[in-house]
């Protein structure tokens, strides 16, 4: 390879990974309603001290799938939405835990741990339908449940958040 075709090669690989590297570390102000509130421990942040969203800037988020079935539904489901962890990554969040605070204020804390472990989404959407308030929604801490059987007991099934309003990384 000469040096103009590796350099060539480098100012490529710069250009495809410049918005990347950007996006992590630039939080835009939300335009839309905000649906999710995330403070605490977190570098990233465009009000005051937390980082506030609308579903826009959450849907800019790489987006993952689960099937599964919950204790709440009947059958499975297709669920799609953000992993946990890409958020608190996007955002810089350094933590042992998570609080997860609901519209009716039931909060749960849940280990950054498990957000490793399992690919735990924030899912959003439902069999290609957006989650509305009154189905769980607009935001569900869903594991994957059918991936494995030892997600099935009390502690995962009160960590299973939904309606998600705010999330405190502690």
């Amino acid at each position: 390879m000469t040096i103009f075709s590796r350099n060539w090669y480098r100012l490529l690989l710069i250009g495809l990974l410049w918005p990347f590297s950007t996006l992590a570390h630039e939080l835009r102000e939300p335009e839309g309603a905000v649906i999710l509130v995330v403070g605490g421990n977190i570098s990233h942040t465009n009000v005051g001290d937390e980082a506030h969203f609308d579903r826009e800037m959450l849907e800019a988020l790489p987006w993952h799938s689960i099937e599964t079935s919950t204790p709440w539904t009947d059958g499975i489901s297709h669920y799609r939405g953000p992993l946990a962890r890409a958020l608190l990554a996007a955002l810089g969040a350094q933590g042992k835990r998570v609080t997860v605070t609901a519209l009716n204020n039931f909060m749960a804390e849940i280990p950054v741990s498990d957000f490793h472990r399992h690919p735990v989404l924030l899912a959003m959407e439902q069999d290609g339908e957006r989650m509305a308030i009154r189905d769980q929604g607009p935001i569900f801490v869903l594991y994957p449940f059918d991936q494995d059987p030892s997600l099935h007991n009390e502690t995962i099934r009160f960590r299973s958040v939904w309606q998600v309003q705010r999330m405190m990384v502690e």
